[in-house]
């Protein structure tokens, strides 16, 4: 695994996730293997590789979402049983079943839950921090709307304000970007540069190669392991992004990054 060093990096800082020897396997086969990373706080950090690098696969195994085969995982020196309240979660909204008759604010009060319990009801506080979020997800005036009647834009700007009303300090984003508008894309940058300007730690599934460098301050390049982790001036570079794609990374004659071929 390659680190790229960088003694103005925030290195000093308190390590906000720290990965050990990760691995998971399906059918015997590793998915991602032998993963070592330490993201420190309050940094915005891109997770890139090619198709079946393991992105995905790495953050559900993270917050034990699927079986590891071998690692550990703590967030602030805590493992996650003991650190749910510090971790917030936007998946791919390709995962849920849209067609569920639930409204936006329900959705958003799902986020709750952790600190209620199932059992209490959400109150009129609980109700308010939703709508606020909502407010700060541009979706104020669809709270009672049901959420098969949104665009995949507002859902996922739904999904965004479930994470926001956790107050987490660290939050994993899993392709909030796929399939939005241009409108939608810039909201949610706007509010991942937020939460970091908050001292927030945000991690993100990304495929667009070229936005990483505008996007994140920290990229982690993805191929199964690790190849490269660090601040984005220092580890997004041709050499590393070739190595993470077997070769089929073009760029333009100045050096910035086009697209990878085939991914």
């Amino acid at each position: 695994m390659l680190i790229d060093p960088n003694p103005h990096a925030p290195l000093e800082r308190p390590c906000a996730l720290s990965v050990d020897d990760l691995t998971v396997a399906y059918h015997s086969k590793p998915a991602i293997w032998d993963v070592d990373l330490d993201v420190p706080e309050g940094v915005l950090m891109g997770i890139v590789g090619p198709n079946g690098a393991g992105k995905s696969t790495f953050i559900k195994a993270v917050l034990n979402l699927i079986p590891r085969a071998a690692g550990t995982v703590r967030f602030y020196g805590q493992p996650h049983a003991q650190a749910r309240h510090l971790v917030g979660y936007v998946p791919q909204r390709g995962s849920v079943d849209w067609d569920f008759p639930t409204s936006v604010l329900d959705v958003v009060l799902m986020g709750l839950y952790g600190k209620l319990g199932w059992f209490r009801r959400p109150g009129r506080r609980e109700r308010e921090l939703a709508r606020h979020a909502l407010d700060q997800v541009g979706l104020a005036d669809f709270a009672e709307r049901q959420i098969s009647q949104l665009s995949g834009g507002q859902q996922q700007r739904t999904f965004l304000a479930r994470a926001l009303v956790q107050d987490a300090q660290l939050y994993f984003m899993d392709e909030p970007f796929a399939a939005v508008d241009a409108v939608t894309e810039r909201a949610i940058v706007g509010i991942l540069r937020e939460l970091r300007e908050r001292g927030k730690t945000v991690l993100v599934v990304h495929h667009d190669l070229q936005t990483v460098e505008e996007y994140f301050d920290w990229v982690t390049l993805l191929n199964v392991e690790v190849v490269a982790s660090g601040p984005t001036a220092n580890a997004f570079t041709p050499d590393n992004l070739n190595k993470t794609y077997g070769g089929r990374v073009s760029t333009l004659s100045d050096g910035r990054i086009l697209a990878a071929m085939g991914d």
